[in-house]
């Protein structure tokens, strides 16, 4: 008799470096998407971030 939890379980989110060998191809497919989601809300938080140091260095910048 097999358990449920004698079955291989799949990471909920994806680890970088893991073993891709277990995912289907749209399994691959959503981490692809997941990821590519990350990535951009990653740059957008950089953007923003460079936007306020720029306007800090301004504020802050020596006048002559």
């Amino acid at each position: 008799m097999i358990f449920d939890e004698e079955k291989p379980k799949k990471p909920a989110g994806h680890q970088l470096g893991s073993d891709l060998s277990a995912l289907s191809a749209e399994e691959l497919q959503n981490q692809i998407e997941l990821l590519r989601t990350e990535i951009e809300r990653l740059d957008a938080e950089r953007i923003r971030k460079e936007a306020g140091k720029r306007a800090a260095d301004s504020f802050f910048k020596p006048k002559v």
